[in-house]
Order: C-alpha cells, then sequence, then structure tokens
C-alpha cells in the first residue's frame, strides 16, 4: 500500500500538476526547436531573413523536424490553432504524393517533448488538444486540410511527408483547395522549372476574417483569404515579355469564402459553379504586403530587400 500523503505534499502536486498544464501557453518556458526565433531554420527565407513586422506575442516560431531534419518554417498562431504562415524552398518533386500519415508538434503541447513532428495516436493527451489543432476538428466540419506548404513542391519522400503536420494546414474549402488554389500552385512551379536558375523562396499564409471570426468546432479559425508570395533572386535573363513581371517576385490572393466581399479578389461569375466564389487573384509583391499589414494591423515585408541582390 502506497504511504499517505501529507495535505501539503498534496497542495504540491496540485500546484506542480496545474504548472504543467500551463507550461505550453507560456512562449518563453519552451525550450526545443519551439523557440522565440527561426536561428535553426533560416536556410527556408531569403537572405535567411524571416517577414519582418509581425509582433504578436501569440505567434510560434516552429523549424518543421522530421525524421531528425528542417523541411520548412512555419510561425503558428496559439490562439487561432493555425499556421499564419509557412516557408520553404521549392523542389520538383521526384516522387507521387505519399499517404497522409497526419502529424502534430509534441513542443507545443509539452515543453521538454521531442523535436519531432509525431503522428496522431489514440488516446490523444488533453494537452495536446488544448495546445493546438487535432484531426477530430476537421471531421464533419464540411472543410478540407489545405497546405500551406504543398507536398508536391517538395523534393523528397521525406520532405512531402513532413507537409502532413496539422502545424501547416488551414480549414480551406474544397472549391479553393482542388480549384483555383490548385491551379496556382501548378503555375508556381511551372514558372520555377522554367524560368528559375536557382532557389525559389515560397511564403504561403492564411488571412483571418477581419470582422466576425469564423470557427471549425469551436476552435480552429477558417480563413477568409489564402496568400502566397515567391522570390527567385537569380533567373533567365532573356525571359519572355509575359513572364517578365512575375520576377524576381510574384504573388496570390486566393478566396476562400465565396461570399466574401469583392474589395480584395473579385468575383468571376462566369467560371463553372462548383468553383465560382474561389477565384485567385495575382498581384505584385508590394500590393500583396499592403493588404497583409491592413488586415493585420502589421507594416510586413515578407522579402528582405524585396528580394532584390
Amino acid at each position: 500500500m502506497s504511504p499517505k500523503l501529507s495535505s501539503s505534499a498534496l497542495c504540491g502536486n496540485k500546484i506542480y500538476g496545474a504548472l504543467l498544464l500551463l507550461l505550453p501557453w507560456f512562449g518563453g518556458l519552451v525550450l526545443g526547436e519551439i523557440s522565440s526565433d527561426f536561428s535553426k531554420c533560416l536556410e527556408f527565407f531569403y537572405d535567411r531573413s524571416p517577414p519582418q513586422g509581425i509582433n504578436a506575442a501569440w505567434y510560434q516560431p516552429i523549424c518543421q523536424r522530421y525524421k531528425n531534419q528542417y523541411h520548412f518554417a512555419s510561425l503558428y498562431n496559439r490562439e487561432h490553432r493555425t499556421p499564419l504562415y509557412s516557408a520553404y524552398t521549392l523542389g520538383p518533386a521526384d516522387g507521387k504524393r505519399p499517404n497522409s500519415t497526419w502529424m502534430y508538434e509534441p513542443q507545443l503541447a509539452f515543453s521538454r517533448a521531442s523535436s519531432e513532428m509525431t503522428p496522431f495516436q489514440i488516446p490523444l493527451d488533453q494537452n495536446v488538444i488544448e495546445s493546438q489543432a487535432v484531426l477530430q476538428d476537421y471531421r464533419q466540419s464540411n472543410f478540407t486540410k489545405g497546405h500551406l506548404n504543398p507536398s508536391m513542391h517538395q523534393k523528397t519522400k521525406e520532405n512531402r511527408e513532413a507537409t502532413f503536420t496539422l502545424t501547416n494546414i488551414v480549414p480551406q474549402q474544397a472549391g479553393s483547395n482542388s480549384g483555383p488554389w490548385s491551379r496556382l500552385e501548378g503555375a508556381v512551379m511551372r514558372q520555377f522549372t522554367r524560368f528559375c536558375e536557382g532557389p525559389m523562396y515560397v511564403i504561403t499564409g492564411a488571412l483571418p476574417y477581419e470582422h466576425g471570426a469564423r470557427r471549425i468546432n469551436n476552435r480552429v479559425f477558417v480563413p477568409e483569404y489564402m496568400w502566397s508570395a515567391f522570390c527567385c533572386p537569380t533567373y533567365k535573363s532573356d525571359l519572355p515579355k509575359p513572364e517578365r513581371t512575375f520576377f524576381p517576385t510574384y504573388a496570390a490572393v486566393g478566396r476562400n469564402d465565396p461570399d466574401s466581399g469583392q474589395e480584395i479578389v473579385p468575383v468571376n461569375l462566369k467560371v463553372r459553379r462548383s468553383v465560382r466564389g474561389y477565384d485567385v487573384k495575382r498581384m505584385n509583391l508590394t500590393a500583396l504586403e499592403d493588404i497583409l499589414g491592413q488586415r493585420l494591423g502589421m507594416p510586413i515585408s515578407l522579402f528582405a530587400g524585396q528580394c532584390r541582390k
């Protein structure tokens, strides 16, 4: 039989347990790959410089680590349980899209947990559920799991597998995910393979509603828009005239709500009904940064020196 604990010991245990539950929510106490900056994965940003101007305390930098290797970087919003953006270098896939084994980030839940993303397990610890999105959030939600860093923009099998973490995912309408947004991802890949003569740095993110937040499962914030920008500092000098506006940078914003207003992205009423209202508007980098700055209330610069050497 276990010895009885004194009342003071019991009280101490309760306080200790409460502190353990609170630890994941205090960024300064989190150790390992989850830290206050991207210092361990700067290679995924042009000039090793993450976007500037984003300073809200609830954004958590994550160096996305899988099989003891960094694959990309995400800036995670703990309150929204979604990433604001994921940053990566593009590489043509050397194989097929892998079977999706969905993973989570242990260190969002436990300060001294493994630095590796981990497959979801059943039953799931309550600390994990409280700290981030889980698969149950997306079930019967009418939203797809929208990759910010798409698996087919990653070269190796391990690179592609690493994108299947919910810290790289936002709730995305199927009409966007498999429609105009998918075509944008394909167009970016074609521009890279045809015209880019060095690495292409991509930052893809989500934009929350300006008023009246929407959530799935009363937990995970739904973005009103998707956005993406690329930086290709070294490209062919003899670009065809139609392609010159796309280099060294270009950007786009896509609708994730067919009922949203048209001030950012207008609706093309001539397209088929299944993708109507999920239009993607291409624009220069400055235009995108202006939209992000206005909506997020922060002066944002995505690429150092506007991606110019």
